[in-house]
């Protein structure tokens, strides 16, 4: 037997896995891009009112500055939440880790899961769903609608796949 069939059964073949991820627009060059603006613009208007006698518009003009950046910097903390699905012949794994580290994880057997959509008819799909023996996670919620379509029928594919169970071809 060769190295590139061998069959180990203490490690199935993985059928299907995703990294789910928050969708962040802005990078750090534009986030430094955007305050540098935001900063200067607010600058200037505040040195006007200021040479105006109006000082204390200029300290407002230093909180708005101070309120954009502390906004962004929670939106980046929330970017670092994530979810990882693995699906084998025999497991279904979902690993989800929120901003702050903490972890969750759920194990299901691919055979009883079944993923539930929930569709709104204008908007696509809006939630995803694990449902298994009466456990029902939620799963890509901060993923958009057509990114949960795509999700959705990939995973489909997968589960299907692991329902029909390991193909061992020798010829490959």
């Amino acid at each position: 037997m060769t190295a590139g069939n061998d069959f180990d059964p203490d490690h199935p073949p993985e059928l299907f896995s995703a990294r789910l991820t928050p969708h962040r627009s802005l990078n750090r060059v534009g986030f430094l891009v955007v305050m540098a603006f935001v900063s200067v613009l607010s600058f200037a208007a505040g040195v006007v009112f200021l040479l105006m006698g109006a000082w204390p518009v200029f300290a407002f003009f230093g909180l708005d500055v101070l309120a954009i950046y502390w906004a962004f910097k929670i939106s980046f903390r929330y970017a670092k939440a994530y979810e990882e699905i693995h699906l084998t012949p025999s497991e279904l794994y979902v690993r989800r880790v929120s901003h702050r580290g903490h972890v969750v994880e759920f194990t299901f057997n691919p055979l009883w899961v079944q993923l539930d959509r929930k569709i709104h008819a204008e908007f696509g799909i809006e939630r995803l769903y694990l449902v298994s023996k009466g456990r029902r996670i939620s799963i890509g919620s901060f993923l958009g609608a057509d990114e949960k379509a795509s999700f959705s029928k990939a995973l489909m594919t997968a589960l299907q796949a692991a329902r029909r169970g390991v193909t061992y071809n020798p010829l490959h």
